[in-house]
């Protein structure tokens, strides 16, 4: 069973990776640290004849890493209510692969489990909700399967470790992807 897990914050070690590092505990996981690589903006070309022109940054390699993983993590601080510009970045580009005639991206998506793990300031559990609900309608889109959400609180890095609730969470859905890899 091959995890992989997006890291969109442009901090390092910040919330939603704390809480992310947590989840993967014991597990045997790829890191995509979406800040140290180049993803550029998407030109919008979805309806032109012959669709998106080659992009010469490190999209295609990440994404070939997320299709052949098993499970997904997608791991983002809430940043002005929704995902961070480098996730952003990632998931816009996805319209480019679903015309890339070299694979099948929506069938090597299809059924994957999908995990978000979000950090946020003041009241997150409630402000995060919209986010969880747009990476539903992206999964639902894909085909893929939405396994499971945590919305941890904490501004200042290290503050989520303070968030017990979202540590119970991480720690129950730890347990669940380690059953699923016996």
């Amino acid at each position: 069973m091959k995890i992989s897990v997006i890291l969109g914050s442009s901090r390092d070690n910040g919330n939603a990776e704390t809480l992310a590092r947590r989840l993967c505990e014991g597990l045997d996981v790829e890191w995509i640290t979406l800040r140290d690589k180049d993803i550029r903006p998407i030109r919008d070309q979805r309806h032109t004849e012959h669709g998106f022109e080659p992009v010469g940054d490190d999209y295609e390699e990440v994404i070939r890493q997320v299709m052949n993983s098993d499970i997904l993590v997608f791991s983002t601080p809430l940043y002005w209510y929704g995902m961070s510009g480098h996730m952003k970045n990632f998931v816009d580009r996805w319209s480019q692969s679903l015309r890339n005639p070299a694979y099948d991206f929506k069938g090597a998506m299809k059924d994957k489990p999908a995990y978000v793990i979000i950090s946020g300031g003041e009241s997150a559990r409630i402000k995060g909700l919209p986010l969880v609900q747009q990476f539903q309608y992206i999964f639902e889109f894909m085909n893929m399967k939405f396994a499971g959400f945590v919305i941890g609180r904490g501004t200042k890095p290290g503050e989520v470790l303070n968030d017990k609730v979202a540590l119970q969470e991480v720690a129950h859905l730890n347990q669940a992807l380690k059953n699923m890899s016996v």
